[in-house]
């Protein structure tokens, strides 16, 4: 599957941004699983949210959950990642990701097997 990833760019603090991924090709069905992982200047790769596409359930980390909210559109193969109250710390690459088959351990970016190219969001004054 290919995913197609955007919606980043500069926001103030306090601000929102949605970004969008997405995904293509005909190995997409309805056991995917889709995310976001984001990886800042200097720090590790870290886990955002992903989305059960069967089960139509989203599941966001908890150092954003307050904030973040992650959804689809089915019949567009897009999923969303819709950011408020952004911080200077959610200054990022974001990374759109997708596997064949949800798994208990989703957290973990090494479970998913197609990225976007990175979507870079700035949140700065």
């Amino acid at each position: 599957v290919q995913l197609q990833a955007s919606g980043g760019g500069l926001v103030q603090p306090g601000g929102s941004l949605r970004l969008s991924c997405h995904a293509s090709g005909s190995s997409f069905s309805n056991n995917y699983a889709m995310g976001w992982f984001r990886q800042a200047p200097g720090k590790e790769r870290e886990f955002v949210a992903a989305f059960r596409w069967s089960l139509n359930r989203g599941y966001v980390a908890d150092s954003v959950k307050d904030r973040f909210t992650i959804s689809r559109d089915g019949a567009k193969n897009t999923v969303y990642l819709q950011m408020n109250s952004l911080k200077d710390e959610d200054t990022a690459v974001h990374y759109c990701v997708a596997r064949a088959r949800w798994v208990l351990d989703y957290s973990n970016a090494r479970q998913y097997d197609s990225w976007g190219q990175g979507t870079l969001v700035t949140v700065s004054s």
